[in-house]
């Protein structure tokens, strides 16, 4: 039998991970899972962070759009992707209109990503209009991701 060393596993991605990755000028892989075997998959290939998109929504249950799109769907396939990963960082996608009420609404809905759905951070769509949200999140110790650029959750408004 061939000598085997079993190479110990690479620490979780973390935000001061992605911090120094960022500041190095290293590329960041991020890649979009919505189950267990493909998180596991992704995970071991080498994917820093993995998104749980509301784009399930079309690419898993068949919509249309993103819009239709809840909390709880999120929170469920968040779940399965963090059960399949053991390194990358597991980002959960908060859907239309699950943050944009009120910082209550935002936080409530942000620790369930962390609490039930094992994401260690959670993504906004939006510029300028999401920063106070963002600053509130961050201040009471929830990583955010921000997402500019195409924003599919304002597809009515473009």
């Amino acid at each position: 039998m061939a000598n085997e060393q079993s190479a110990s596993p690479k620490p979780r991605v973390t935000v001061p991970v992605v911090r120094a990755m960022k500041d190095a000028g290293e590329r960041i892989a991020m890649i979009t899972a919505y189950d267990a075997t493909f998180a596991q998959m992704l995970d071991e290939a080498g994917a820093d962070m993995l998104l749980v998109g509301d784009s399930l929504g079309m690419v898993v249950q068949g919509l249309d759009s993103t819009l239709p799109v809840t909390v709880d769907e999120v929170i469920y396939h968040t779940r399965a992707v963090a059960r399949g990963t053991r390194r990358a960082m597991v980002v959960g996608d908060m859907p239309f209109m699950s943050w944009q009420l009120s910082h209550e609404q935002a936080l409530k809905n942000a620790a369930r990503f962390l609490s039930e759905g094992g994401a260690q951070a959670v993504k906004l769509e939006g510029g300028v209009e999401a920063a106070d949200t963002v600053r509130k999140l961050v201040t009471m110790g929830i990583p955010v991701v921000g997402h500019v650029g195409l924003m599919p959750q304002s597809v009515h408004a473009m």
